[in-house]
């Protein structure tokens, strides 16, 4: 009996391990496919600009450039940000963004509480820009349809919800389900009061499409290095590997306080 006793906890601790070993290696994914994602949106600039060049004739072929209309209440130089916040707070956060890129989708979902407190409280403004970077790696349009329904969500004042139901509904990186006009335009029917008839034309007419482009050229010509890239009063908090929730929010506390 004692050898088979011996033989049954050498057993248990030996499937013990052997859990471990697949909760560890679980948590080695987990945490690699956040890194993948960030090292895909940002290889993305650098390894496709020819393609965008290449595309970028077709695209205006395929969807007729029209007028740069800005969404109302934009700001800034030309009109490219979007701003969440008030105008007084102490800090500005700046944040190129692209809807369908994956570890866009990784910033927002960690630090969407902290930005909603601080901007609620009026310490912190955002101003976002769109970005169409994975289109010009992947190919598609839904980088780009996501940008103008978002532009599109800020003419009727819901910009932030609208934001905050694209990355929720994100879908693969390779799947461009936001080329869609009409999955976007369901999607706003979790906005309250989003999905009108003034919204739905200017999803479906692409009415700030050049808009979007002009942005993403500006992104560009920024000479950053990938999405997202945010920018406390200027500075690159997102390369910062030592940044959390918390630690935004005691910089822009301290600010405040000042």
């Amino acid at each position: 009996m004692s050898e088979k006793n011996r033989d049954g906890k050498r057993a248990a601790r030996e499937r013990l391990a052997v859990e471990r070993e697949k909760q560890k290696s679980a948590e080695k994914r987990r945490r690699a496919l956040i890194v993948g994602a960030s090292v895909v949106c940002v290889l993305g600039l650098a390894a496709v600009i020819g393609v965008i060049a290449a595309n970028a004739g077709k695209d205006k072929h395929s969807e007729k450039a029209g007028p740069v209309v800005a969404p109302s209440g934009a700001q800034g130089k030309d009109s490219l940000a979007i701003p969440v916040g008030k105008d007084n707070a102490k800090s500005t956060l700046t944040v190129w963004e692209d809807f369908r890129c994956p570890a866009c989708r990784a910033f927002e979902t960690v630090y969407r509480p902290t930005l909603h407190e601080l901007t609620d409280s009026g310490k912190l403004r955002i101003d976002y820009h769109v970005v169409t970077l994975i289109d010009g790696n992947l190919g598609g349009s839904g980088s780009r349809r996501a940008a103008n329904a978002a532009a599109c969500a800020q003419d009727a004042g819901k910009f932030r919800d609208f934001h905050d139901v694209l990355y929720a509904n994100q879908p693969k990186e390779t799947d461009d389900a936001y080329s869609s006009n009409a999955k976007l335009i369901a999607l706003a029917g979790k906005v309250e009061g989003l999905d009108t008839p003034a919204f739905r034309k200017c999803v479906n007419d692409g009415t700030h499409n050049s808009w979007v482009e002009k942005s993403h050229q500006a992104f560009q010509a920024g000479g950053y290095s990938g999405t997202p890239t945010v920018l406390l009063d200027g500075k690159n908090i997102y390369q910062d590997q030592t940044m959390t929730p918390a630690k935004l929010k005691q910089m822009v506390e301290a600010a405040a306080n000042h």
